[in-house]
């Protein structure tokens, strides 16, 4: 069963929550400084319809079709090893595009592949992709005390996820006990190489694309500290966030199924721009989890734009083009 389509059943402490209002609101000095806006690009989204998930998970980390394979005369039958995705031509191009540094995971939840290509090592500001941490750091805290989350902060989930809202994201980065909160969570989570934003700037958390893939896994697999009820939740709300915030990964989509969670950052020191992008697609068949992150981008629409490729150009990599 696929994943984006299991995500629609809330555990029971979850259920009631209310969805954000419509519009969102301009993104602050400390994440997203553009306003929401459609975008037009020819790499837009796959799909105008959010994924709505309608039934519960029935199993854990998806695993690699069985192969047939022929043994040779007198040897055991051993299963097929595909090979080792690497970087292709089309990505290699996308992200020599780049204005300043980009840099792509991308892991294909069938075969358990994963991809990894540009500016790895570097430090990326998340903007408002941290985001789904927050709300993974609040669920896995409520999770920690044996509770659910209350009516208000479902509240507020939706209207940080859904409408990327900054006052929301606030309102959580405090539950959560703020950058202490937010780094021990993500120790637990796995992700070795993302410091949390301090004084309050939650957007200028730092992170790499490894990590972010590291964090979806969380989220969209079974091997993760996070409930299946947390899982769906966050996954749920991924698939419905508002239209004009439905481009970056989900530019690699081929079904129209995808779940993300974008940011974007114009940055005080020199104008130049911060856009990310993380979520689930599904692509020719396979479920994929793309991180795309950038900086330096001389514009909002160059970063998208990048973004985009790179997301779709990764994803090909994944069968070899």
């Amino acid at each position: 069963m696929s994943v984006l389509a299991a995500a629609g059943l809330i555990f029971a402490v979850l259920q009631g929550h209310s969805g954000g209002t419509d519009g969102g609101s301009p993104m602050s000095v400390q994440a997203d400084s553009a306003p929401s806006r459609s975008v037009t690009s020819s790499a837009q989204v796959a799909s105008s319809a959010p994924v709505t998930p309608s039934t519960p998970a029935t199993s854990s980390t998806p695993v690699a079709p069985s192969v047939p394979v022929t043994p040779s005369a007198g040897t055991e039958a051993g299963p097929t090893v595909p090979p080792a995705p690497v970087a292709g031509a089309a990505l290699r191009s996308a992200a020599a595009q780049a204005d300043g540094a980009v840099s792509v995971s991308v892991t294909d939840l069938a075969t358990g592949q994963s991809l990894a290509y540009g500016a790895s090592g570097h430090a990326f500001a998340t903007a408002s992709i941290v985001k789904v941490d927050i709300l993974a750091t609040l669920l896995l805290q409520a999770q920690d005390r044996g509770a659910g989350l209350s009516d208000a902060q479902q509240s507020l989930a939706a209207e940080m996820i859904e409408n990327s809202d900054n006052d929301s994201a606030t309102a959580l980065w405090n539950a959560i006990g703020q950058e202490a909160g937010l780094d021990a969570a993500d120790e637990r989570f796995g992700l070795t190489s993302t410091v949390a934003g301090t004084d309050g700037y939650w957007g200028l958390t730092s992170t790499t694309a490894t990590d972010q893939a590291q964090l979806l896994r969380q989220v969209f697999t079974g091997d993760s500290i996070l409930s299946s009820a947390s899982r769906d939740y966050i996954r749920q709300l991924l698939g419905q966030v508002e239209s004009d915030q439905r481009w970056g990964v989900s530019a690699a989509a081929t079904s129209g199924a995808y779940a993300v969670k974008n940011g974007w950052l114009s940055r005080d020191a020199d104008d130049l721009w911060v856009i990310n992008s993380i979520g689930m697609v599904e692509c020719d068949g396979h479920e994929l989890l793309i991180a795309v992150l950038s900086d330096g981008n001389g514009s909002e629409d160059a970063g998208i734009s990048l973004v985009q490729s790179v997301a779709q150009a990764a994803a090909g990599s994944m069968n070899g083009s």
